[in-house]
């Protein structure tokens, strides 16, 4: 009489071995691959750079004739989203300078006097900043908090074209929700994108202060001052994802 073995294999372990095999294989590259393409520039947005309709140079406008922000970005300070301007903020100027132009097309047909059956529409810019929509971001509680648009725009008065400069990922936004203190600055310097904090005689005016009376650490004042919310409350999920 034959002995039975002691234990035997059912039919859809040969089936399932394969399955181990397989996915021994594929799944660490597949991680790599989705890890890689998930921190690529691409993914992040870093960079890019879209054409807009119309070719306007913040290098030139904001740069060098060092007009404000607030000009053409006139909520920045009081509502959610930083406005776009309207098309007769363009014709402010471009009425009497460069009238005629080629690259103002858009301007002229949005105003009426191009295209007629563009007239009212408004500029089709295309979004460069572009967050989640689970993503809520205020610029009024970051411009009033002391934060710069430098901080998660860039040097934009050095753009000719206007790129994202920054990923705008969690661990991005977090690094500052964590540590607000480095990023501050006086109000009223947010727009000022080549401020340093080194003219201690303008810094301590901005402050209302004396040279004398100018804090140590200026990021742990604004922050007192400024009532900069707690990083338990910064970082709450809540804060960003309503």
């Amino acid at each position: 009489m034959s002995e039975r073995p002691f234990f035997v294999f059912p039919k859809w372990s040969d089936w399932l071995t394969k399955v181990i095999v397989i996915s021994t294989l594929i799944i660490p590259v597949y991680l790599v691959i989705l890890i890689a393409y998930g921190c690529s520039a691409r993914t992040l947005n870093v960079n890019y750079a879209p054409k807009q309709p119309v070719p306007y140079s913040h290098a030139f406008h904001a740069g060098k004739l060092g007009i404000n922000c607030e000009y053409c970005h006139t909520d920045v300070k009081r509502a959610a989203y930083a406005a776009l301007p309207p098309t007769q903020t363009c014709l402010n100027c471009h009425s009497l300078i460069a009238a005629k132009s080629r690259k103002l097309q858009a301007i002229r047909n949005s105003y009426g006097t191009g295209k007629k059956s563009l007239a009212g529409m408004s500029v089709p810019w295309i979004k460069v900043d572009d967050l989640p929509d689970y993503v809520y971001f205020n610029h009024e509680a970051h411009v009033n908090a002391g934060i710069s648009c430098l901080v998660c725009h860039g040097k934009v008065n050095e753009m000719t074209r206007v790129y994202q400069a920054k990923p705008f990922n969690m661990a991005w936004c977090l690094n500052c929700h964590r540590n607000p203190a480095p990023y501050l600055r006086p109000r009223n310097e947010v727009t000022n994108l080549n401020w340093t904090g080194k003219n201690k005689v303008k810094l301590a005016k901005d402050l209302g202060l004396t040279v004398a009376t100018l804090p140590h650490n200026l990021g742990k004042y604004l922050l007192k001052r400024y009532h900069i919310p707690s990083v338990k409350l910064l970082t709450d999920c809540e804060t960003c994802h309503h």
